[in-house]
């Protein structure tokens, strides 16, 4: 009995198609995917690291991340996430994660902890310092009320409003250096 070209391709393709039957993720590995997110705290919010603002769903136990993914029910990003928003676990619970701010003194060549209070304290007092050194009511006859001594770069993790206000807040201590990170 001879076997035609036709009959081979349907036999060939019937026998490859059967054999990829359960081959598949088994439902042990399904299931453990599930468990890890079992009984943990559902909490929706907005990826830090642009302004296009994608939603993420973030699932914790015991106060800790145990899982993120896209928000499929949110409208920018239905679900979908980049690499950066899609790692955002590994940042959170890395081991190596700073959280509390650092600083290294003028030829030191190691950093020192400190606390949060300390650190916000010093940074007032030195930007206060430096604008109140450094300010310019008047410049060849014009006001001016400026100081050249100070810089701020924007962030593109900020909303609308959130640079509306800051660019307020700098503008009022007389910043004329003003940058974003969108175009460096």
């Amino acid at each position: 009995m001879g076997v035609s070209r036709r009959d081979f391709l349907k036999i060939s393709g019937s026998t490859a198609l059967l054999g990829t039957l359960g081959s598949g993720p088994d439902a042990e590995a399904a299931e453990e995917q599930q468990l890890r997110i079992k009984d943990a705290k559902e909490t929706k919010t907005i990826c830090p690291y642009c302004s296009v603002g994608c939603g993420i769903v973030v699932h914790t136990k015991d106060g800790k991340v145990v899982n993120t993914e896209g928000d499929p029910d949110h409208p920018v990003s239905e679900g979908t996430l980049c690499s950066k928003g899609a790692s955002l676990i590994s940042i959170i619970n890395n081991p190596t994660r700073i959280t509390k701010p650092r600083y290294r003194a003028a030829g030191a060549s190691d950093w020192k902890e400190m606390e949060w209070d300390e650190a916000l304290d010093r940074i007032a007092k030195l930007v206060k310092d430096t604008r109140d050194r450094t300010f310019v009511q008047k410049s060849k006859g014009a006001v001016v009320n400026r100081t050249e001594a100070l810089a701020h770069i924007g962030s593109a993790a900020l909303d609308n409003e959130e640079c509306y206000l800051l660019q307020k807040l700098i503008r009022s201590w007389g910043l004329v250096a003003v940058e974003h990170q969108a175009r460096i």
